[in-house]
């Protein structure tokens, strides 16, 4: 494990500690996930599982969930929330470095995960993974690359503060939490919606990126065997 995967590691040991599964802007898009599942799930991968919020929710859509995360803190208060989901199965890994099976899922699924990996080699492996007619199902964060980005972002500000209020009754996060986040963006870097979209383009053709409001952009992608083997819907 390299130094910068050890901060990662480390970072979000530490997050684990403080998360307490309210609502945030991960949440906010997860029945929008939800509906790309395919119908027919047998089994389905979380790349960057977390606390295993959207595997709870993955699990009463597949018949068997695997679930990865770096943290060790993480899958351990996974384990413990998830007690009653025992068609759940998580696990400590990197996975970048863990062996996937070939055309094994149904779906694959990473929420907020994906800008910590190199996304062209991660979109590889997950698109070798995934069985014929499966999804890759993705949300990340991308950073403002245009000034029509910005603006969006500016006027997602309020947006935010709004739903926060709404569904948590207060309007930012406790201190300790701000402070644990603040502490891993000082490493975290994002993709410009350009570079998805050329990333999408060459591994995943036909893939369907879209940018949301709250700062995140989702890919979805079904694998199609065609006359020259693994073609886009």
């Amino acid at each position: 494990m390299d130094e910068s995967t050890h901060i990662i590691q480390a970072d979000f040991d530490r997050i684990a500690l403080l998360t307490d599964d309210a609502w945030d802007h991960n949440r906010h898009y997860h029945d929008y996930l939800l509906h790309a599942v395919p119908p027919s799930c047998r089994y389905a991968l979380e790349v960057g599982c977390g606390t295993g919020v959207f595997s709870r929710l993955l699990a009463g859509r597949a018949d068997r969930v695997l679930a990865l995360d770096l943290s060790p803190q993480m899958i351990r208060i996974a384990k413990e929330r998830s007690a009653a989901y025992t068609n759940i199965d998580f696990e400590a890994a990197d996975a970048r470095t863990r062996e996937l099976p070939t055309d094994r899922f149904d779906c694959i699924v990473s929420v907020a995960t994906l800008h910590h990996l190199p996304a062209s080699d991660m979109l590889s492996k997950m698109r070798r993974a995934l069985a014929v007619g499966g999804r890759i199902i993705v949300l990340d964060l991308f950073k403002a690359g245009e000034f029509s980005d910005a603006l969006a972002s500016a006027l997602a500000v309020p947006v935010s503060l709004v739903l926060r209020l709404r569904r948590t009754g207060r309007l930012r996060e406790p201190r300790e939490v701000r402070e644990a986040w603040a502490a891993h963006g000082r490493h975290d870097s994002y993709l410009m919606m350009s570079q998805v979209r050329r990333i999408a383009s060459a591994v995943l053709p036909g893939a369907e990126v879209k940018q949301h409001l709250l700062w995140r952009y989702s890919l979805i992608w079904e694998k199609r065997e065609g006359a020259r083997g693994i073609t886009a819907a």
